[in-house]
Protein backbone atom coordinates (compact mmCIF):
# COMPACT_ATOMS: atom_id res chain seq x y z
CA UNK A 1 0.00 0.00 0.00
CA UNK A 2 1.49 3.32 -0.99
CA UNK A 3 0.04 6.22 1.44
CA UNK A 4 0.20 9.83 2.45
CA UNK A 5 -0.15 10.36 6.44
CA UNK A 6 -1.85 13.52 5.92
CA UNK A 7 -4.30 11.66 4.23
CA UNK A 8 -7.91 10.80 5.82
CA UNK A 9 -8.64 8.16 3.62
CA UNK A 10 -5.51 6.44 3.38
CA UNK A 11 -6.04 6.18 6.64
CA UNK A 12 -9.04 4.46 6.40
CA UNK A 13 -7.66 2.03 3.65
CA UNK A 14 -4.82 1.43 5.88
CA UNK A 15 -6.97 -0.04 8.77
CA UNK A 16 -8.90 -2.10 6.45
CA UNK A 17 -5.82 -3.48 4.95
CA UNK A 18 -4.86 -4.41 8.39
CA UNK A 19 -8.20 -6.38 8.53
CA UNK A 20 -7.37 -7.98 5.58
CA UNK A 21 -3.89 -9.21 6.79
CA UNK A 22 -5.21 -10.65 9.67
CA UNK A 23 -8.31 -12.68 8.04
CA UNK A 24 -6.51 -13.66 4.65
CA UNK A 25 -2.63 -14.07 6.01
CA UNK A 26 -1.49 -11.80 3.57
CA UNK A 27 1.34 -9.32 4.39
CA UNK A 28 0.92 -5.89 3.71
CA UNK A 29 4.14 -3.28 2.45
CA UNK A 30 4.22 -0.11 3.51
CA UNK A 31 5.45 2.62 0.94
CA UNK A 32 5.15 6.33 0.98
CA UNK A 33 3.40 8.18 -1.63
CA UNK A 34 3.13 12.53 -1.49
CA UNK A 35 0.17 14.51 -2.03
CA UNK A 36 2.13 17.13 -2.06
CA UNK A 37 4.36 16.26 -4.76
CA UNK A 38 1.01 14.92 -6.53
CA UNK A 39 -0.27 18.23 -6.26
CA UNK A 40 3.07 20.28 -6.94
CA UNK A 41 2.22 23.33 -9.92
CA UNK A 42 -1.40 22.56 -9.87
CA UNK A 43 -3.69 25.39 -8.72
CA UNK A 44 -5.34 24.75 -5.56
CA UNK A 45 -7.51 26.60 -2.94
CA UNK A 46 -5.40 28.08 0.16
CA UNK A 47 -6.36 25.42 2.89
CA UNK A 48 -5.66 22.89 0.57
CA UNK A 49 -2.49 24.42 -0.39
CA UNK A 50 -1.81 25.25 2.91
CA UNK A 51 -2.28 21.15 3.78
CA UNK A 52 -0.22 20.47 0.81
CA UNK A 53 2.98 22.40 1.93
CA UNK A 54 2.75 21.07 5.65
CA UNK A 55 2.27 17.47 4.47
CA UNK A 56 6.12 17.18 3.24
CA UNK A 57 7.57 17.11 6.53
CA UNK A 58 6.13 13.70 7.65
CA UNK A 59 6.60 11.63 4.33
CA UNK A 60 9.85 13.22 4.67
CA UNK A 61 10.96 12.13 8.05
CA UNK A 62 9.57 8.10 7.18
CA UNK A 63 11.26 7.97 3.84
CA UNK A 64 14.28 9.18 6.09
CA UNK A 65 13.74 7.05 9.00
CA UNK A 66 13.69 3.95 6.51
CA UNK A 67 17.03 4.78 5.07
CA UNK A 68 18.55 5.16 8.17
CA UNK A 69 16.67 2.75 10.25
CA UNK A 70 15.03 -0.12 7.96
CA UNK A 71 11.83 -0.40 6.34
CA UNK A 72 10.25 -1.88 9.53
CA UNK A 73 9.84 1.39 10.58
CA UNK A 74 7.76 2.83 7.87
CA UNK A 75 4.57 0.80 9.08
CA UNK A 76 5.30 1.75 12.72
CA UNK A 77 5.75 5.77 12.05
CA UNK A 78 2.53 5.71 9.85
CA UNK A 79 0.52 4.22 12.42
CA UNK A 80 1.70 6.70 14.91
CA UNK A 81 1.87 9.57 12.93
CA UNK A 82 -1.83 8.56 11.98
CA UNK A 83 -3.29 8.32 15.53
CA UNK A 84 -1.44 11.86 15.91
CA UNK A 85 -3.25 13.49 12.91
CA UNK A 86 -6.49 11.04 12.23
CA UNK A 87 -7.69 10.31 15.61
CA UNK A 88 -6.16 12.89 17.72
CA UNK A 89 -6.90 16.01 15.37
CA UNK A 90 -3.51 17.04 15.73
CA UNK A 91 -2.75 19.26 12.40
CA UNK A 92 1.19 20.23 13.89
CA UNK A 93 2.80 18.20 11.12
CA UNK A 94 5.71 19.24 13.60
CA UNK A 95 4.03 18.47 16.56
CA UNK A 96 2.94 15.18 15.03
CA UNK A 97 6.71 13.92 13.83
CA UNK A 98 8.30 14.89 17.50
CA UNK A 99 5.77 12.79 19.21
CA UNK A 100 5.56 9.83 16.26
CA UNK A 101 9.48 9.45 16.58
CA UNK A 102 9.39 9.55 20.64
CA UNK A 103 6.64 6.67 20.63
CA UNK A 104 8.53 4.44 18.09
CA UNK A 105 11.77 5.18 20.12
CA UNK A 106 13.87 6.45 16.72
CA UNK A 107 16.11 9.67 17.56
CA UNK A 108 14.53 12.84 17.66
CA UNK A 109 17.06 14.36 15.33
CA UNK A 110 15.22 12.86 12.35
CA UNK A 111 12.57 15.51 12.51
CA UNK A 112 14.96 17.66 11.03
CA UNK A 113 14.15 15.88 7.69
CA UNK A 114 10.62 17.11 7.75
CA UNK A 115 12.32 20.64 6.48
CA UNK A 116 13.35 20.95 2.56
CA UNK A 117 16.81 22.12 3.95
CA UNK A 118 17.74 18.42 4.83
CA UNK A 119 19.17 17.88 1.50
CA UNK A 120 18.22 16.53 -2.05
CA UNK A 121 18.62 12.41 -0.93
CA UNK A 122 15.68 12.62 0.96
CA UNK A 123 13.36 14.13 -1.46
CA UNK A 124 14.69 11.75 -4.33
CA UNK A 125 13.67 9.18 -2.33
CA UNK A 126 10.55 10.40 -1.37
CA UNK A 127 10.02 10.99 -5.14
CA UNK A 128 10.88 8.01 -6.38
CA UNK A 129 8.59 6.10 -3.86
CA UNK A 130 6.08 8.04 -5.14
CA UNK A 131 6.55 6.91 -8.51
CA UNK A 132 6.69 3.11 -7.95
CA UNK A 133 3.29 3.65 -6.47
CA UNK A 134 1.72 6.26 -8.85
CA UNK A 135 3.28 4.52 -12.16
CA UNK A 136 1.19 1.59 -11.35
CA UNK A 137 -2.25 3.21 -11.26
CA UNK A 138 -1.27 6.48 -13.68
CA UNK A 139 -1.39 10.29 -12.25
CA UNK A 140 -5.30 10.76 -12.45
CA UNK A 141 -5.81 9.11 -8.92
CA UNK A 142 -4.23 10.20 -5.33
CA UNK A 143 -3.07 7.87 -2.37
CA UNK A 144 -3.83 5.23 -0.95
CA UNK A 145 -3.04 2.94 -4.06
CA UNK A 146 -2.76 -0.67 -3.61
CA UNK A 147 -0.91 -3.13 -5.81
CA UNK A 148 -1.98 -7.09 -5.14
CA UNK A 149 0.18 -9.46 -7.15
CA UNK A 150 0.60 -6.64 -10.25
CA UNK A 151 -2.86 -5.45 -10.08
CA UNK A 152 -2.96 -1.88 -8.85
CA UNK A 153 -5.94 0.26 -8.09
CA UNK A 154 -6.72 3.62 -6.17
CA UNK A 155 -8.48 3.08 -3.36
CA UNK A 156 -10.81 2.05 -2.53
CA UNK A 157 -12.12 4.92 -0.29
CA UNK A 158 -14.25 3.50 2.19
CA UNK A 159 -15.56 4.79 5.17
CA UNK A 160 -15.87 3.14 8.35
CA UNK A 161 -13.29 0.88 7.65
CA UNK A 162 -14.74 -2.44 7.04
CA UNK A 163 -13.77 -5.12 9.51
CA UNK A 164 -13.47 -9.11 9.43
CA UNK A 165 -15.09 -11.01 7.00
CA UNK A 166 -16.74 -7.90 4.95
CA UNK A 167 -12.88 -6.36 4.96
CA UNK A 168 -12.09 -9.97 3.02
CA UNK A 169 -15.23 -9.73 0.68
CA UNK A 170 -14.05 -5.75 -0.64
CA UNK A 171 -10.69 -6.52 -0.82
CA UNK A 172 -11.41 -9.96 -3.00
CA UNK A 173 -13.75 -7.87 -5.18
CA UNK A 174 -11.16 -4.74 -5.79
CA UNK A 175 -8.61 -7.66 -6.66
CA UNK A 176 -11.49 -8.91 -9.02
CA UNK A 177 -12.58 -5.82 -10.69
CA UNK A 178 -8.91 -4.18 -10.66
CA UNK A 179 -7.90 -7.08 -12.25
CA UNK A 180 -9.84 -7.67 -15.32
CA UNK A 181 -8.74 -6.35 -18.47
CA UNK A 182 -10.43 -2.71 -19.91
CA UNK A 183 -11.77 -1.97 -16.57
CA UNK A 184 -10.56 1.21 -15.28
CA UNK A 185 -13.17 3.45 -12.71
CA UNK A 186 -16.37 2.51 -10.43
CA UNK A 187 -17.06 6.01 -8.56
CA UNK A 188 -20.01 7.03 -6.45
CA UNK A 189 -20.24 10.24 -4.77
CA UNK A 190 -19.45 10.46 -0.75
CA UNK A 191 -21.80 11.19 1.39
CA UNK A 192 -20.12 11.22 4.84
CA UNK A 193 -16.54 11.59 5.63
CA UNK A 194 -13.87 9.25 7.58
CA UNK A 195 -15.69 7.20 10.61
CA UNK A 196 -12.57 6.63 12.84
CA UNK A 197 -13.77 3.77 14.91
Amino acid sequence: MFFDPACPWAWMTSRWLMEVERAKGITVTWSVMSLAVLNEGRDLPEDYRDLMDRAWGPVRVIIAAAREHGEDVVKRLYDAMGTRIHLQGDKDFRSVVQGALAEVGLPAELASYAEPTAGDETDRALRASHERGISAVGDEVGTPIVIVDGVAFFGPVVSPAPKGEDAVKLFDGCVLVAGTPGFFELKRTRDVGPIFD
